[in-house]
């Protein structure tokens, strides 16, 4: 696992004849590379991480959370009038909206109404099922009133705020968001091309789809893009390293990536089979030779540093002949093996690790099938539960809640995201005592008991958090990396001379 990335050859010889050429959008105009385009600009249904990561520069939320998962106010403070009811008073120098209109109490009741109504299928309505109703006592005040008490509701409105109007025509917020972020919206002329322009001075950003890391980092060179971020291989971080017209930053990263099953299919949904996996990975390999030390094996989906993150869970150690053991007890051998198809993005640098799992899964005598697809239709088959097995990554997680999306029983698409279709009622209680509890110690403690629950489980295998990686042209600076890997920096970024 240790050889050389196989374009890192062609990069160099094709660099050195490419020289350097203006960008197709002027000097005005800052460029950012993408691995993945968005699939949609409307909050309501920005699941994927590109589209979440853009949603936040666009869009403002009555609440935000901290590093380690506390809620903080952002277009509001709240305070907590009983049990089961919150009032919220918007911030008078709230940003208005990017069409000239005032952001008012009725917009934030419009967004969240939408949200409860299950006709509109919003992958959030889960994580709001508590909300009763929502009323507006004057144009600056929002009260949500819920069924039961709910210690972490704060944490919940994190949804950037939609106007009312736009709201009740049906406007297209997909395609032509309207929002008071930072960043407002310029232009989506083509698939892999969005324009957005910053508030405070008018700098013009295009967002980039750049699908193939090489391609991305010639262009970074060329100057067809000024900056990129992660979805890169170490030996191409490593390269960019040596170039001097090139900055780059490291940052500890919380993105969580994760094998996923369908627990439902006769191989997969055999508990012995996913603990043979998850004793079949030599993870700390992995990350040694392929991320060059620039990732952390994960044991759950928080990491150790969140408030209700476990910092002492056991990993599930690299012990190939315990894996065949565990095999063999589910009735499997070198003459009738297990077999498992794996679907994954047609990103080389995830073709690249989903081959190495390949390998060190048939080291043990599990049969698998790498399928690579493009990112809309591989997320699309995950979301359908059109998959054995799978790999994707968890972006941004800070609410503890999401547990309760991503594993309750009930949770099982559209009403969450528990795709693999687990049901274990230990889990189950766990998610419920916890998301009922006052108390934020006891809180903890019962997340992690449900994380050492799950480990035991393996809805899913855990695998790594990924660092982050930011590279751009040395012109380029203040720009801030953030551990969820979100693309706030780019509200401060500045650059001090014309870059390519």
């Amino acid at each position: 696992m240790n050889r050389i990335w196989p374009t890192l050859g062609l990069l160099v010889a094709v660099a050195l004849l490419m020289g350097c050429a203006p960008g197709p959008d002027g000097k005005n105009t800052l460029r950012f590379g993408l691995a993945t385009s968005p699939l949609t600009l409307d909050p309501r249904y920005a699941t994927d991480a590109a589209s979440a990561r853009i949603t936040r520069l666009l869009y403002q939320p009555l609440v935000d959370l901290d590093a380690s998962g506390k809620p903080i106010p952002s277009l509001a403070h709240w305070q907590q009038l009983s049990p089961s009811r919150y009032r919220f008073r918007l911030q008078l120098d709230r940003p208005r909206f990017h069409d000239g209109s005032k952001l008012s109490a009725q917009d934030v009741k419009a967004t969240y109404t939408s949200v409860l109504d299950p006709d509109n299928g919003s992958p959030f309505l889960a994580s709001l099922d508590k909300v009763q109703s929502i009323a507006v006592p004057n144009p600056e005040t929002i009260d949500f009133v819920l069924k039961e008490p709910d210690s972490l509701f704060p944490g919940r409105l994190t949804l950037g705020i939609i106007p009312a109007s736009l709201i009740a025509v049906g406007h297209p917020l997909n395609r032509i968001p309207v929002g008071n972020g930072p960043f407002r919206f310029k232009a989506w002329p083509e698939e892999g091309r969005l324009i957005l322009q910053r508030r405070r001075d008018r700098q013009g950003f295009v967002f980039v789809h750049v699908p193939d890391p090489t391609v991305r980092v010639l262009k970074l060179l060329r100057g067809e893009i000024h900056m990129l971020q992660n979805d890169l291989p170490q030996e191409l971080v490593a390269y960019l390293e040596d170039k001097e017209e090139i900055s780059l930053q490291r940052g500890r990263g919380n993105t969580f990536t994760y094998l996923g099953f369908n627990l439902d299919d006769p191989v997969t949904g055999q508990p012995q089979v996913r603990l043979a996996i998850a004793h079949a990975l030599d993870r700390q390999k992995i990350i040694r030779y392929v991320f060059k030390g620039a990732a952390r094996p994960a044991q759950a989906l928080l990491p150790p540093e969140h408030w209700a993150g476990h910092p002492a869970l056991p990993p599930h150690a690299y012990d190939p002949q315990r894996a065949r053991k565990l095999l063999k007890e589910a009735g499997f051998n070198a003459h009738s093996p297990a077999r498992v198809s794996y679907k994954t993005s047609s990103d080389p640098f995830r073709v690249r690790l989903a081959t190495i799992i390949q390998h060190q899964l048939q080291q043990v005598g599990i049969q698998v099938e790498v399928q690579s697809y493009d990112w809309g239709t591989f997320y699309g088959d995950i979301k359908a539960g059109r998959f054995q097995m799978y790999s994707l990554s968890w972006v941004g997680v800070k609410l503890p809640d999401a547990f309760h999306y991503i594993f309750h029983s009930e949770s099982a698409p559209p009403q969450g995201a528990n795709r693999g279709h687990f049901n274990d009622p230990q889990s189950d209680f766990l998610i419920e005592r916890a998301g009922n509890t006052d108390n934020q110690n006891q809180q903890a403690n019962l997340y992690r008991r449900l994380q050492a629950r799950l480990l035991e489980q393996l809805p899913y295998v855990p695998l790594w958090y990924e660092d982050n990686v930011f590279a751009a042209h040395q012109g380029i600076s203040h720009y801030q990396l953030a551990p969820d890997g979100n693309y706030d920096g780019l509200v401060e970024v500045r650059f001090h001379r014309y870059v390519k």
